[in-house]
């Protein structure tokens, strides 16, 4: 049975959710940040004859992210979708995703690698720190000039507000490098919460790739996320750099499917694949 779930829900939804922090990280955050009850956001459960939760559909204004731990009540879920005129994507694990093709039309499908973090084991804890920052508002006009040096990140309009908005909400923390005051380089992480983060935006100057800067600023990131007992995630889309994340730990867990309708056009994940940047 589909219900539409309020706060009374939260713990069970939040132990539903916990299992796979990672998987779940765009839900979790949005529970965490927007609750159950606003205009833009509605979420339902699939709950059996004994009032356990078997799937999760959660609706953040066009968008919509479907959970199960395996098999989804895609049928019904979809007839929440298809009643949706501004429907603008489905997105989670290609499993996930693949079991509404029978009953939601889309026109496009965009899908990436989805890799995760648990432990520090495979990091270098006797790397350098020397050099590292924490950005703070005050460091968003450096951060954004470095941005804009790297072509293979395409800066939307609301890029400058996205990044001001994770620090001073503290759902994303970004570490950099400066050399003479410019700063040369930089990892971040977004859609922080209380179980998960996810690392995006890594990147090094044009002119200081190769020298481990990115690399180290990572490091340091992920280190600190991991001891906060929060586990890490990332989307890549080149599997040769993606060996880059496999030496420090990170493990492939799934693909991630972005489906869209027909009278939608893709989004890119801007600065979500690095694949390439990690140097």
């Amino acid at each position: 049975m589909i219900v539409k779930i309020d706060q009374t829900w939260h713990e069970k939804v939040m132990c539903y959710l916990r299992e796979e922090p990672a998987l779940n990280l765009f839900i979790i955050a949005d529970i965490e940040n927007f609750g159950y009850e606003t205009d833009f956001q509605e979420i339902w459960a699939d709950v059996d004859s004994a009032g356990d939760i078997q799937g999760i559909l959660l609706r953040y204004m066009g968008n919509y992210l479907p959970y199960a731990k395996q098999q989804i009540n895609a049928k019904e879920f979809a007839e929440i979708i298809n009643k949706d005129t501004s429907y603008e994507m489905l997105s989670g694990k290609k499993e996930i995703t693949e079991q509404f093709r029978p009953y939601v039309q889309f026109d496009r499908t965009k899908e990436t690698y989805f890799a995760e973090l648990k432990d520090s084991s495979f990091l270098n804890k006797n790397s350098n720190r020397n050099g590292i920052q924490e950005a703070t508002i005050q460091d968003v006009d450096s951060l954004m000039e470095l941005k804009k040096q790297i072509k293979e990140f395409s800066i939307g309009p609301t890029a400058r507000q996205s990044l001001e908005q994770a620090l001073t909400t503290k759902t994303g923390r970004t570490y950099f490098i400066k050399e003479n005051s410019i700063v040369v380089s930089c990892a971040s992480t977004t859609a922080e919460n209380s179980l998960s983060a996810m690392i995006v935006g890594v990147c090094s100057h044009p002119e200081k790739r190769n020298q481990g800067l990115a690399s180290i600023c990572m490091e340091a990131l992920c280190q600190d996320v991991l001891s906060e007992g929060k586990a890490l995630c990332l989307f890549y889309d080149n599997p040769k750099a993606g060996s880059i994340y496999k030496r420090l730990g990170f493990k492939d867990i799934g693909m991630w499917s972005m489906n869209y309708p027909v009278h939608k056009p893709a989004v890119s994940n801007d600065e979500a694949d690095h694949s390439s940047l990690v140097k």
